[in-house]
């Protein structure tokens, strides 16, 4: 059924993580020019890249075509406001795993926009086309011209010049016309296909399309003829088309078939956006779910969210993991009018388990998937700071970007919808005193209303300030014969013991640097217990 070779080899493997290069300046091209305004909230770049959220999109990732794959990458940056997206996946889902079959046929079908190509498709719809130039009315004009002297010369043979005149003038308007239609060489044969692939989906009865699908199918049936030569037109490119090329394009230059054609097909999809984009997201969210359903199978276990109600602070995820480290630690958390403050020593885990924390109220939220046995929350919108760094190109300083990113936070956290924090090391880039100051200011203020906060900190002093609103975890790690080891486990309570200067005597750093640090150390903390 499949044909080829290659194609039943891809075909066969499409439900395991793809090894190809990913493309991110193409696939993300349909999210960024797409009307988000029924999204509760568009992902921000600057979370995407704090819970590595491209690589989250490349392990979920197992659609067939292209068209599949912008539509799954702008599914995982887009919050719905309801569970509507939601229920129509799982629908879908359901229909494909009762019919072995049709999953085949599916499949056979979205493997025909499996080109590069296909990226542009999204463009006829979302971009503004090329126009035409005010002395655009000649061209007809030069085209009947050239027409009637074929005709005059095959009467009159000696007017045999007239047309090599007019062919000379209509050469110019033929190939400034060149990169224009370069432009919808790639995309308008991929419409096509995708009118086809619809068509042909649309005839198994499987999927009840809606009646804007149904004239989106009749419109782009009627424009297909039009738009057939555009297709010859990228065929031409093969090496049986070469030895024609010269001869035609004679022929289109002389009766200029190229511009006429093209301005012509372009006002038909100007009139026509909202019927190509039915023809796209019809068929971008069957490959979306194929390949939701392919993630969920590679999973050691999941589980769908519940979500609780919008005002009700509250998370509970059981055995809980993160999806892109192999054989990955579970965690469970419980929390109820109250957030969380992580202590530990670096690499013990507690950014992992922030990361794990943002990473399934996203998927669970936009995907309906979460790796956990249970996951409850409300619909929350999320908010990260994570990764910070210097912005050199505008001088911005580190503490300056991060104070840019809290205020962010904090004006979102007045909005009255609830949301997710997500932070890791409060006010690096300042003195410690000044640090805990605005720390514990920032994080009451963050804790407000049915907001949650994860925060994770060095800063031992802000566990005494702030345990009354939330609840305090702890990541250890074990020295023993020279080695450290971390078991990644969460654990209740305030941290008790630090082990950072016994890791640098393990690294084997000058014995009177670490007197010296031992020392200071034991110092310091008399004068905090004096001062408690």
């Amino acid at each position: 059924m499949f044909g080829s070779k290659e194609k039943a080899r891809f075909l066969e493997n499409c439900h395991k993580p793809k090894t190809e290069s990913f493309n991110f300046g193409k696939i993300e091209r349909y999210f960024l020019k797409s009307d988000k305004k029924n999204a509760s909230q568009v992902i921000s770049d600057k979370t995407c890249h704090d819970l590595d959220l491209d690589e989250i999109f490349m392990l979920v990732d197992r659609t067939v075509s292209k068209v599949g794959q912008q539509y799954l990458y702008k599914t995982l940056r887009t919050i719905p406001a309801n569970e509507t997206r939601s229920n129509r996946f799982e629908a879908l889902i359901k229909i494909f795993r009762e019919n072995a079959a049709l999953r085949k046929l599916v499949l056979n079908e979205l493997y025909r926009l499996r080109k590069p190509e296909a990226y542009y498709i999204a463009a006829l719809f979302q971009e503004e086309h090329i126009q035409k130039p005010k002395w655009f009315w000649l061209v007809p004009v030069l085209s009947g011209l050239s027409f009637s002297s074929i005709l005059l010369t095959v009467f009159f043979p000696k007017f045999i010049l007239l047309p090599l005149i007019l062919l000379a003038g209509n050469f110019i308007i033929h190939y400034w016309n060149k990169s224009n239609l370069f432009q919808y060489t790639a995309s308008i044969p991929q419409l096509l296909i995708l009118y086809q692939v619809t068509k042909k989906l649309l005839k198994t009865n499987a999927f009840s399309p809606t009646d804007e699908l149904k004239e989106a199918v009749l419109c782009v049936e009627k424009l297909g003829k039009s738009m057939r030569f555009f297709k010859f037109e990228a065929s031409m490119q093969s090496d049986i088309g070469q030895a024609f090329e010269f001869i035609f394009e004679l022929v289109k230059a002389l009766f200029l078939f190229e511009p006429i054609l093209l301005f012509h097909v372009l006002k038909k999809l100007e009139n026509h956006r909202a019927q190509l984009q039915e023809l796209f997201t019809f068929v971008g969210e069957i490959d979306t779910v194929l390949s939701i359903d392919a993630f969920c199978n590679s999973l050691p276990y999941f589980c769908h969210p519940q979500f609780s109600n919008d005002q009700e602070k509250r998370l509970q995820a059981t055995e809980m993991f993160h999806p892109l480290i192999p054989e990955a630690v579970t965690n469970s958390i419980e929390l109820e009018n109250r957030s969380a403050l992580l202590t530990g020593s670096n690499m013990s885990g507690k950014t992992t388990f922030i990361r794990t924390v943002g990473i399934n109220a996203i998927l669970g939220q936009t995907i309906n998937i979460c790796c956990a046995r249970s996951f409850k929350i409300p619909r929350l919108n999320i908010h990260s700071a994570i990764r910070i760094s210097d912005d050199l190109l505008s001088e911005k300083s580190y503490y300056f970007e991060e104070v840019t990113s809290i205020k962010q936070m904090l004006d979102a956290s007045q909005t009255g919808f609830p949301n997710l924090f997500l932070l890791d090391e409060l006010f690096k880039g300042t003195n410690t005193v000044e640090r805990v100051a605005a720390g514990k200011a920032v994080l009451r203020y963050l804790n407000q209303k049915a907001n949650l906060v994860f925060i994770a900190t060095h800063d031992l002093e802000l566990t005494d300030y702030l345990q009354e609103s939330y609840n305090l975890y702890h990541f250890t790690e074990t020295v023993e014969n020279g080695n450290i080891q971390f078991d990644y486990k969460l654990k209740a309570g305030n941290l008790k013991t630090t082990n950072a200067i016994r890791i640098l005597e393990l690294n084997n750093y000058p014995a009177e640097v670490i007197e010296e640090a031992k020392t200071l150390s034991e110092s310091f903390r008399k004068v905090q217990a004096d001062i408690a």
